[in-house]
């Protein structure tokens, strides 16, 4: 399985979505709610897909064959909001840290990337999902390749998926002839002119008729059409708009992209660093996700790998007591708790329960591990996290 996902769009949507009095930001002022919102999202994907490949396209900002061709194409779009801006580099750094291949070209947007990384991905006979809030990549759907578009819905976050049969089914065309749709409806978003007058359900009723803008006009030109009034005329005067509009439209495929397939295969977090960026950031949320603190049990040895700082013990409950007592004497405990997701589908206000503790003694260097295998465990060190002469450290 190939991932590919669309980085300007996602996080464009990500940010968005949490706003207001929602908006996320470190102590320090800077931004982060679309980068977490991100992440979210992308979590979300590797949960559901586990893929083996996987890439991020972003646009940059230099002119692209599109500018060039047409002067006005994206010119009435809004700049980027400098709270989204600032959170460029961050989200890439953390897709540099994850080692995730970033895919940027001058001259191409990103949309032109995933058409042709997901190309490569179907002549490898490798499925393809590209992730996107960009409904321009239905064209690029197939029997290989899907499209998956987050929304939310009721507040929770989902996702549509749409391949070449769901595309079939909601226009009643193939994938490829939506491009024939946008040239004659035009794209208000990236102003793409269209035809004037001619909207979404008329130019998808043309097509389905004449196939294609070629075929449309040649019927126009031969006199077999049967289309009249204000609709032919608009038709007739706009024909090199229609022609434009269906080339801005297109997802360019053939990209010279360096990189190959194998180049994007999924590698190994440098966890020490992510877990750093993520405690810069306050995602507390992530770090426990991924258990990222085992790689940093003592606050005062963060540059250390875990093997090199402690010597980790797993424990019963008979040596519980031994271990409070130590505890007592040192006045403070450092510690973490592990903990697993309940049934999505439980009624249960708390989706988590607590599965182990691990509590790291350093006079000892040691870090204890237990099991939480039923409730009695739990209560047994609630004497402990209950004292207020007890300083406590959670990683």
């Amino acid at each position: 399985m190939l991932v590919l996902i669309d980085g300007n769009s996602i996080l464009n949507r990500a940010f968005y979505g949490i706003m207001g009095s929602k908006m996320l930001t470190t102590p320090d002022g800077k931004y982060t709610n679309a980068v977490y919102g991100f992440l979210a999202i992308m979590f979300k994907v590797l949960d559901d897909l586990k893929p083996d490949y996987m890439a991020v396209a972003f646009d940059l900002k230099a002119p692209t064959a599109r500018h060039k061709m047409y002067e006005g194409y994206k010119a009435t779009r809004k700049g980027m909001p400098n709270e989204l801006a600032e959170q460029m580099p961050i989200i890439k750094e953390i897709l540099q840290l994850m080692n995730i291949t970033i895919i940027e070209k001058e001259g191409y947007e990103a949309d032109d990337i995933l058409g042709t990384l997901a190309k490569r991905g179907e002549k490898a006979n490798i499925p393809v999902t590209i992730l996107s809030g960009d409904r321009d990549t239905f064209q690029l759907a197939s029997k290989k390749v899907t499209i998956r578009i987050p929304h939310t819905k009721m507040g929770k976050s989902e996702t549509d998926n749409f391949g070449e049969k769901e595309i079939i089914e909601k226009y009643g065309l193939k994938p490829v002839q939506l491009i024939e749709v946008k040239g004659l409806m035009g794209d208000t978003s990236d102003n793409i002119p269209g035809v004037p007058g001619v909207g979404e359900k008329t130019a998808i009723d043309l097509i389905k008729k004449y196939k294609s803008i070629d075929k449309l006009y040649e019927a126009l030109e031969n006199g077999t059409d049967d289309i009249k009034g204000k609709l032919r005329e608009k038709l007739t005067a706009n024909k090199e708009l229609a022609l434009l509009s269906r080339t801005l439209g297109t997802i360019n495929t053939e990209v010279p992209i360096e990189q190959s397939i194998e180049d994007l295969k999924r590698k190994e977090w440098n966890n020490e660093k992510v877990l750093e960026k993520f405690k810069e950031l306050r995602f507390n949320r992530f770090i426990e996700r991924f258990n990222l603190q085992n790689t940093d049990i003592s606050p005062k040895s963060q540059n250390k790998t875990l093997e090199e700082l402690v010597t980790i013990e797993k424990i019963t409950q008979d040596k519980i007591p031994q271990i409070i007592s130590k505890i007592k004497q040192q006045k403070e405990m450092v510690y973490f708790l592990g903990k697993k997701e309940l049934n999505a589908d439980s009624e249960n206000m708390i989706k988590k329960k607590i599965n182990s503790i691990s509590i790291y003694l350093e006079d000892e260097n040691i870090a204890y591990y237990i099991e939480i295998e039923n409730e009695n465990l739990i209560q047994s060190w609630k004497e402990i996290f209950e004292s207020k002469d007890i300083k406590k450290i959670r990683i």
